[in-house]
């Protein structure tokens, strides 16, 4: 019989879908092995499965092939880390709550609101923890600005302004050519679910529990389309456009990839796994044939939007906007809160945000820190992406799981409802053009 571990012991886990992500939050069992220990994987690719065997010196007992497979056998870990596809979240999630297994799960946990209920429920039904991947709360700079928003530095909150710049790489890469183009694909078409629920989600945590009441929005595909597609642009860049076209085009296949082999290479190369060590040849060589990143960006078969404003009223009367604004020359997200005493603004890539008071003395109009926390860039550092996130998250679910206290940025499932409430709201307020309620619900 299985004994759960308890605070001191290392947390027993198996991934379930070993994808980027999911790996991204197992690496933290190298550098933590008496912490968190990986002891099996689920997963439909036999040589992703292999592979993880290979990393985690599993038994082939623990290898699964399917979420399902691994809720029939007797549970023998703490915790799965299911990083599947966002329309896989659910399905693979139940079983494995009804096998007795607590949860870290990637966001968004659900794509529409009645898969995200049914997973709220089997959670609480079957008393387990399931703790959603919300990794921007782990990062060193949201870390300090919740604090000093929770301390009541500048006061009462009034309004906050989030922005994400999606630089035209990774659009181009994740929602355009990639995984999350269109429904058929990523089970959703939704640009802000899937890539700016980390930002939503910041709104409602800075809002300390105060839910929200009203969201619109409004938001195109104004450029990633085939009437935007230069003169005489083909279907595929290394293929069928001219060169006098390709050599000038921004999202050529061949200076995305090619020239950058390493910037995307987890999802670019996916079908090159087999292979060792790829050669560039081997890498144009797909970009030309099978690989749906050789695509012309004009011309594929995405429906996602490649901006979109947010806008929020929560009870107390306080407003929050976010705008998604894809194809940036910079990736870069800003926050700006305004409170009743002062504000804070900063740049969450620069780990770097300002503290402005209000001084009405004669000769003065307000006073200035400057909060520098030294950590540059989403990969610094020893805690890995999301400007040090991802690996604080893990530590954090592990103390979760074994009852430990939480950390100030634990989000659980029901922590998660409003923020994936709001973003569902808000997609159907663009779609149909109209100012959607956001009804207080029961969520204990």
């Amino acid at each position: 019989m299985f004994h759960e571990s308890v605070l001191g012991q290392p947390l027993n886990a198996v991934i379930v879908g070993g994808g980027h992500r999911s790996l991204t939050y197992a690496f933290f069992a190298q550098n933590n092995p008496d912490k968190l220990k990986i002891v099996g994987v689920a997963d439909p690719n036999p040589l992703r499965r292999a592979q993880i065997q290979k990393l985690y010196n599993l038994s082939n007992e623990s290898l699964f092939g399917s979420a399902e497979a691994l809720a029939t056998v007797p549970r023998f870990a703490d915790a799965v880390i299911n990083g599947t596809m966002d329309q896989q979240h659910v399905a693979t999630s139940i079983p494995l709550l009804r096998a007795g297994y607590h949860i870290l799960l990637e966001k968004p946990f659900a794509i529409n609101e009645k898969e995200m209920w049914e997973l709220v429920r089997a959670a609480r039904e079957n008393k387990r923890r399931v703790m959603i991947c919300h990794v921007m709360r782990y990062a060193p700079f949201y870390v300090e600005v919740k604090k000093r928003v929770a301390a009541g530095d500048i006061g009462e909150i009034v309004a906050i302004e989030t922005t994400e710049n999606v630089s035209y790489h990774h659009i181009a890469v994740g929602y355009i050519r990639g995984k999350w183009r269109n429904t058929a694909q990523a089970g959703h078409n939704s640009m802000l679910l899937a890539k700016c629920c980390h930002d939503i989600d910041m709104i409602m945590w800075m809002m300390s529990g105060i839910v929200p009441a009203a969201v619109s929005s409004f938001g195109s595909n104004f450029q990633f389309k085939p009437e935007k597609a230069p003169a005489g642009a083909g279907t595929r860049c290394l293929v069928d456009c001219p060169p006098e076209v390709e050599s000038k085009c921004l999202y050529s296949a061949r200076k995305n990839y090619l020239d950058h082999p390493d910037r995307w290479s987890f999802y670019v190369w996916d079908n090159l796994e087999h292979l060792k060590n790829p050669t560039l040849a081997d890498k144009e060589a797909t970009l030309k044939t099978d690989s749906i990143y050789g695509r012309c960006v004009y011309k594929c078969d995405n429906e996602t939007v490649d901006h979109q404003t947010v806008n929020i009223r929560f009870q107390n009367g306080v407003t929050a906007s976010h705008n998604m604004l894809g194809g940036a020359a910079k990736p870069q997200r800003t926050i700006h809160i305004v409170g009743t005493k002062g504000e804070i603004t900063g740049v969450a890539d620069e780990s770097r945000f300002v503290v402005r008071m209000i001084d009405p003395r004669p000769g003065c109009e307000y006073s200035e820190e400057i909060v520098d926390l030294n950590i540059n860039g989403d990969t610094s550092g020893v805690n890995g992406g999301h400007g040090g996130g991802d690996q604080r998250l893990v530590e954090d679910f592990v103390q979760y799981v074994q009852g430990g206290k939480p950390s100030l940025s634990c989000t659980s499932i029901a922590d998660s409802v409003y923020g994936h409430l709001a973003v569902f709201r808000a997609d159907d307020s663009m779609k149909n053009r109209c100012i959607m309620d956001i009804p207080a619900v029961d969520i204990q």
